[in-house]
This record gives structure tokens, C-alpha cells and sequence, in this order.
């Protein structure tokens, strides 16, 4: 075999291992993307808001959680209607009437949805309520306003502005991608807190761009036993 035939066999074999390692990368590519929407899908699958109740509060404490006064039985989560666009708007174009209607009442450009925590057990009890983003999509969160009325009183957070300062007419999140804690103390057996959680992107807010546009957020509303400060680490981290 001469020296020129041996070249281009050499040629010819490294051709045909980069041809299979090309193959080999977009293989993986593709189902690295596949494995991804599929994460998304999963994650936006039951809305944009959902609420969660520690079964420990329920089984130890005999604590409930609710969005039909009618129909009052022991559930782990709750999932409010999604919306599949919203457009920005000011807060003071909400309805005055979000506090007083139960379940999802989703309206133009924002997301509302009303429930209860009961204490159906015998014993005074008490509980952390933690809300908490799951996924932002986008950066939309830093234009968002989330609203919490507990037990009428509304409180509306939101990220702190370009210059670290609260937004106007607002409370800072807790951290990046915990919105807000509280601990429920002194929760006597027959009490009832009413809780209405309203979301929308604030259209004054001098992050809301055109570069928001296509951007998600889900987030989630959970009631524990207990709290532990690692809990904040924990969902920066993941996030």
C-alpha cells in the first residue's frame, strides 16, 4: 500500500469519527432540550399559583385548607386558574371587590385567587405561611406585584427597585425568590383565616420594558408546621 492511499484512509477515518461525534453532540443537545420543556411543562402545568398545606398541620393539628366555605375536606394543595397572557396595568385599575369572591376570579391582566386555613382541631395551634417564586422566565419578576389580603388587610410586595429601594406603596421581598414569611400564632380551634393573593405586572414600574415580553413567573403559597431558616437558602440556591 502506497504512503498516499495510507493519508487518505487517515483522512477518511478521522472524517468519519468527527462525522459521529457531530451526531453524537446534537443527540445529546436535543434531548437536553427535550428533558428541559419537559421540566417546564411540568413546572407550568398546574398554573402559575398554587398552595400547599404541611400534612403534619392537618393530621397533628387538624388544619385545613380551602377555597369553597361549602366544602370544607383535608387537601394538600390547592391550584388557582392560570391566565395564558397579561398584559402590564396599574394597581389602582384592580377591582375593589378581589377580597370577597371565592376560588379563582381571574380578571384582565391579573391573576386572583381567594382561600381559607381552619382550625378544625381542639388545641390552639399556629402556623408559617411562606410564599415562595418557584420559576421566573425572562426577569418578569422584577416588575410584578404581589399582593396578600389576610383576613382583609391587603400587604403588596415587590423586588426592590434599580436602587435597592422599595418600590413605592410596597413591602420588599424577604430575599430573591422568597416573596414573604409570617408566623400564625394563637390560632384558636375554630378560627378561620381568609386569604386573597393578587398578581399582576405593575406597568409603572420602571423595570416593566419591552424586554419582558414572552416572560413567565410561578409561584407557590405554602403553610408549615414549622420554619427554619435554611428554608431561604434553600430556595435561592435551587433557584
Amino acid at each position: 500500500m502506497s504512503q498516499e492511499v495510507e493519508v487518505s484512509l487517515r483522512k477518511l477515518s478521522r472524517k468519519k469519527k468527527i462525522r459521529r461525534i457531530v451526531r453524537l453532540t446534537v443527540l445529546i443537545i436535543l434531548l437536553l432540550l427535550i428533558l428541559a420543556y419537559i421540566v417546564m411543562r411540568i413546572i407550568y402545568n398546574n398554573g402559575n399559583f398554587s398552595i400547599t398545606l404541611d400534612k403534619n398541620l392537618y393530621f397533628e393539628r387538624g388544619i385545613i385548607i380551602y377555597d369553597d366555605p361549602d366544602y370544607k375536606v383535608f387537601r394538600s394543595e390547592l391550584f388557582a386558574e392560570s391566565i395564558d397572557y397579561f398584559d402590564n396595568i396599574k394597581g389602582s385599575w384592580l377591582p375593589d371587590n378581589l377580597d370577597s369572591i371565592d376560588g379563582s376570579h381571574n380578571g384582565d391582566n391579573y391573576i386572583a385567587y381567594t382561600f381559607y386555613i381552619e382550625n378544625t382541631g381542639t388545641d390552639v395551634s399556629d402556623y408559617w405561611s411562606e410564599t415562595i417564586i418557584d420559576d421566573v422566565i425572562k426577569d418578569i419578576d422584577k416588575a410584578v406585584r404581589i399582593r396578600v389580603y389576610k383576613n382583609g388587610e391587603p400587604v403588596t410586595y415587590a423586588k426592590l427597585d434599580i436602587n435597592g429601594k422599595p418600590e413605592p406603596d410596597t413591602v420588599p421581598f424577604t430575599s430573591e425568590k422568597v416573596v414573604s414569611i409570617e408566623h400564625r400564632e394563637d390560632f384558636k380551634p375554630g378560627e378561620i383565616d381568609k386569604y386573597t393573593i393578587v398578581v399582576w405586572l405593575e406597568g409603572s414600574d420602571i423595570d416593566c420594558t419591552d424586554n419582558l415580553l414572552g416572560g413567565e413567573i410561578k409561584l407557590h403559597m405554602e403553610f408549615n408546621s414549622e420554619f427554619k431558616e435554611i428554608d431561604i437558602r434553600k430556595y435561592n440556591k435551587k433557584l
